[in-house]
C-alpha cells in the first residue's frame, strides 16, 4: 500500500495541473489540526477512529502538552475527483499570534488556503491576520465554517437562525477580503453557490457544500436529524469531510501552473523576460532550479532539512546549488517528500512541489536557492515584529559552546526570533513576538535540545527616531582625508507605511528598478528624490544626493554599512531605529583608494550621523498592541479597570448576547502577566487576542526614566 502510494505521488509530482499546494489557516482553537487529521484519515494515512484525537500534525511534545499548533507541518495526500487523481501538498499552520511567523513562511510555499472559522465565534482577530498574510502573498482563499455542531448542541439555533449566522460569517469574510486584498485579487471572494464555502464539524468528520448537496441530496435536515438521533457516524459516512473539503480545494484553488503566473511578479523582482523569469512564470521543470526554503528542521540523523517550495527546475541529489543571500555553493545530499513527521527519500523532484532538501548547509528560511546566481526573492516579512526580549545563559559553563550552536539552530528554525549572541560575555538575547513565544523557545532549548538554561524576565524592545529635520553635519575620516556631509529627518508616513505593508521591500536599490520607482511615485515622492533612493533598511531609508563625485561608487557600500550600524543601535539607548530618512548631501574623497577603506569611511559617516540625529530631537518609541478581549458581559467593570491600570486606551466595545468584545490599545511593556490577571478577574472566562501592532512615542514624563533603565541594563555609560 505504502509503495503504491509513493509511486502514485511520484507520478503526480510531474503533472503540474494536478497539484494543489495549500495551507490550513485560522484563529487559535478553531479546529485546523483536528480537520487535518480528518483529511489524513480520508486519504487513508491514519485510521478513522484516531482522526481528531491523534493530532498527527502536532508532533512536537510541547504542542501536545499545550494543545496548540506551534510549528507548521507538511504532508502530501492524493485525492480523486471525477476519476482523476490529484496531489495535495498540505501545510497545517499555527493559529496563536505568537507563532504567526510560521504562517507567513508557509504562505510563500502555498498557492491556496483553506481558512477555517468557528461557526459559534465567527471571524476573530487571528483569522484576519492569517487572511491578510495569505492575500499579501497572493494566496487564494476558500472557506470552511467549522464547529457547526456547536450551533445545534450548545446554542440550540433553529435552521433559519443558523442560516442567518452562517451568512453573516461569509459576508464578514468577503468584506474583509475586499478591504485588504491587493488590486489584482479584489475579485476573489467565497461563495456558497460556486462551492468555495463548505460547512461542517472537523471533530465529527462531516461537511457539506452546495455542489455536494446537489449531487447527493444530503441536506441540513439530515444534519439536524443526525444530532437529534445521535447518529453522527452515519452522517460522517454520508457526507465525509475529507471528500467535501478536498473537492472544494481541487475545484477552487489554483495549480502551480496557474498561480505562478500572477504570484511570481509580486514576490520576485528580477527580469521576467530572462531565462529564469520565464521558467518561474511557467513553473518549468526544465528551467533553472529555484527553491525557496520556508522551514528549517534540525534532524538528529540527517542534519538540517530545508522544507519549501520548488518554483522551477528539477532538483536531484548530488546537484550543486547556490545560496543567493549567503553567496555560496552547496551540494544536495537528499531530496525528500513529506508524510507528516516522516520523510520519504526520492531521487528527484520537479517544479511546483513542496519538498525537503538535505545538504543546504547553514541555509535559512526565505533564502533563494538556485542552480545559478539570480535576483533573490522578496524577503519574507512578517506583520508583527519581535518586541519582547529575554537574556538566556547556560547553567553550566561547559554547555556554552552547545548553547551557541543551539541558538543558531533556533534562529534558523524560526526566523521571527531574533538571536544576538555575545560570545565574550556569554549573555545571549532572544527576541520574540510575545511572552508565550519566548516561553516555548526556552522550553524547547531545555527539553528537545538538551541544554539547561536560565532565562531572565522578558523585557520590551523600544525604537528610536527623530522628530525634526537636522542641519547638515560633517564627519571626517580618522586620517582627515575624507569628509562626508549628512542630514537626517523623519521619514514620510506614506513611505513608512508602505515599508511596513511590504509594498516597498527592504533592499539595496538598483539604478533601474522601475517597479520600485513607480511605487515611490504613487506615494508622493518627488521624481528628483526617487532616483536618489539607495537603500531601504529596517523601516529607514538612505538617499544619495551627491552629484559628480568621482569615486562615490567605490565608497557608497561602506556609507550604507555605517547607516545600517546606526539603524541597528541608535544613540539614545542603542535600541533599533525606525522612520529615519538619511541623506548623504556631499562628500570629499581622497584620490587614492588605499586612504578611503572601511576603517576611514565607516567612522566618519557614523560620527556625522550621530551629530545629525542629536540635532533632530531624537525620541524613544514604544511598541503597543491593539488587542481584542473576549469576556462575559458581567465582567466589563473588572476588565476596563485592568486596561486603565496598564496605560491602556479603550477603543470600542461590541456586545452579542452575553459576550463582550472589547478592543483596546496597550503598551507591550505593561502586558506581561495580562493573561493571568484577566483570568483571575473573570473566573478564567476571558481571553485576549492581538489584532495589530504599532509604535508610538513614549509619554514625555517617562522618556528619561526608560532611557536610564535601558542604559543600566545594557551597561552603557
Amino acid at each position: 500500500m505504502a509503495k503504491d502510494r509513493t509511486k502514485q505521488i511520484l507520478e503526480l509530482m510531474n503533472q503540474r495541473d494536478r497539484i494543489r499546494n495549500i495551507g490550513i489557516a485560522a484563529h487559535i482553537d478553531h479546529g485546523k489540526t483536528t480537520m487535518t487529521d480528518s483529511l489524513l484519515a480520508g486519504a487513508g494515512m491514519i485510521s478513522e477512529e484516531l482522526a481528531g484525537k491523534l493530532l498527527v500534525m502536532d508532533f512536537h511534545e510541547d504542542e501536545k502538552k499545550r494543545g496548540i499548533t506551534i510549528d507548521s507541518a507538511n504532508v502530501n495526500m492524493i485525492h480523486n475527483v471525477d476519476g482523476k487523481d490529484y496531489l495535495i501538498n498540505l501545510i497545517d499552520t499555527p493559529g496563536h499570534v505568537d507563532f504567526s511567523g510560521e504562517v507567513t513562511r508557509a504562505m510563500r510555499a502555498c498557492d491556496g488556503a483553506v481558512v477555517l472559522v468557528d461557526a459559534a465565534e465567527g471571524m476573530m482577530p487571528q483569522t484576519e491576520t492569517v487572511l491578510k498574510q495569505a492575500l499579501k502573498e497572493r494566496v487564494k482563499p476558500v472557506l470552511f465554517i467549522n464547529k457547526v455542531d456547536r450551533l445545534i448542541k450548545e446554542l440550540k439555533l433553529k435552521p433559519e437562525e443558523m442560516q442567518k449566522r452562517l451568512l453573516t460569517i461569509i459576508n464578514d469574510v468577503n468584506k474583509f477580503i475586499k478591504s485588504v486584498a491587493p488590486q489584482e485579487c479584489k475579485q476573489w471572494h467565497v461563495s456558497v453557490e460556486e462551492g468555495s464555502v463548505c460547512f461542517g464539524s472537523a471533530k465529527d468528520k462531516w461537511a457539506l457544500s452546495y455542489p455536494f448537496m446537489k449531487k447527493t441530496n444530503v441536506t441540513f435536515k439530515d444534519v439536524f436529524d443526525a444530532y437529534e438521533k445521535n447518529a453522527i457516524d452515519e452522517l460522517s459516512k454520508k457526507a465525509p469531510l475529507y471528500e467535501v473539503v478536498m473537492d472544494m480545494v481541487v475545484k477552487h484553488l489554483p495549480s502551480p501552473l496557474e498561480a505562478q503566473r500572477y504570484r511570481i511578479p509580486k514576490i520576485w523582482h528580477g527580469d521576467l523576460e530572462s531565462e529564469e523569469g520565464k521558467a518561474l512564470i511557467n513553473c518549468d521543470p526544465n528551467g533553472p532550479v529555484v527553491f525557496i526554503p520556508t522551514k528549517i528542521v534540525i534532524d538528529k540523523h540527517a542534519g538540517e532539512v530545508a522544507g519549501g517550495r520548488l518554483f522551477s527546475g528539477t532538483v536531484r541529489s548530488g546537484q550543486e546549488l547556490y545560496l543567493n543571500l549567503a553567496k555560496k555553493w552547496v551540494r544536495v545530499q537528499q531530496v525528500n517528500l513529506y508524510k507528516g513527521p516522516q520523510r520519504l527519500i526520492v531521487d528527484e523532484a520537479t517544479a511546483g512541489n513542496i519538498i525537503g532538501i538535505v545538504g543546504l548547509t547553514n541555509v535559512f528560511a526565505g533564502e533563494t536557492v538556485s542552480s545559478k546566481p539570480i535576483e533573490p526573492f522578496e524577503e519574507l516579512k512578517h506583520f508583527f515584529e519581535p518586541v519582547v526580549t529575554c537574556s538566556i545563559e547556560a547553567k553550566k559553563p561547559a554547555d556554552l559552546p552547545k548553547l551557541i550552536n543551539v541558538l543558531r539552530h533556533v534562529a534558523k528554525e524560526d526566523p521571527t526570533v531574533s538571536v544576538k549572541i555575545n560570545e565574550e560575555t556569554g549573555q545571549h538575547l532572544l527576541s520574540g513576538l510575545g511572552e508565550l513565544h519566548l516561553d516555548v523557545i526556552v522550553n524547547r532549548i531545555k527539553t528537545e535540545k538538551g541544554v539547561d538554561v536560565v532565562a531572565s524576565k522578558p523585557i520590551v524592545v523600544y525604537r528610536e527616531t527623530v522628530t525634526k529635520e537636522s542641519k547638515v553635519f560633517e564627519g571626517r575620516s580618522p586620517n582627515k582625508h575624507n569628509i562626508f556631509y549628512l542630514k537626517v529627518e523623519p521619514l514620510e508616513d506614506s513611505v513608512y507605511q508602505a515599508i511596513k505593508n511590504g509594498e516597498l521591500p527592504e533592499m539595496k536599490i538598483k539604478k533601474k528598478d522601475e517597479k520600485l520607482f513607480k511605487t515611490l511615485e504613487a506615494l508622493g515622492v518627488s521624481p528628483n528624490e526617487i532616483r536618489q533612493y539607495k537603500e531601504i533598511y529596517r523601516d529607514n531609508v538612505f538617499l544619495d544626493k551627491t552629484r559628480g563625485i568621482v569615486h562615490i561608487g567605490e565608497v557608497i557600500e561602506l556609507v550604507m554599512a555605517a547607516f545600517e550600524q546606526i539603524c541597528d543601535a541608535g544613540i539614545l539607548a542603542k535600541e533599533p531605529c525606525m522612520k529615519l530618512k538619511v541623506s548623504l548631501v556631499d562628500c570629499k574623497l581622497h584620490e587614492d583608494a588605499i586612504h578611503r577603506g572601511p576603517a576611514q569611511v565607516i567612522p566618519a559617516v557614523r560620527d556625522a550621523l550621530k551629530a545629525a540625529i542629536l540635532d533632530a530631537k531624537p525620541v524613544l518609541y514604544e511598541p503597543l498592541q491593539i488587542i481584542q478581549i473576549e469576556t462575559p458581559a458581567n465582567f466589563m467593570g473588572e476588565v476596563t479597570k485592568i486596561i486603565a491600570s496598564k496605560r491602556g486606551q479603550l477603543l470600542g466595545v461590541d456586545q452579542e448576547g452575553e459576550r463582550l468584545s472589547i478592543r483596546a490599545k496597550m503598551p507591550v511593556s505593561e502586558m506581561f502577566g495580562l493573561t493571568n490577571e484577566l483570568r483571575s478577574a473573570t473566573e478564567g472566562r476571558a481571553a485576549f487576542f492581538i489584532v495589530d501592532q504599532l509604535f508610538e512615542q513614549v509619554p514625555k514624563e517617562l522618556q528619561e526614566k526608560i532611557i536610564r533603565q535601558i542604559k543600566e541594563r545594557k551597561g552603557i555609560e
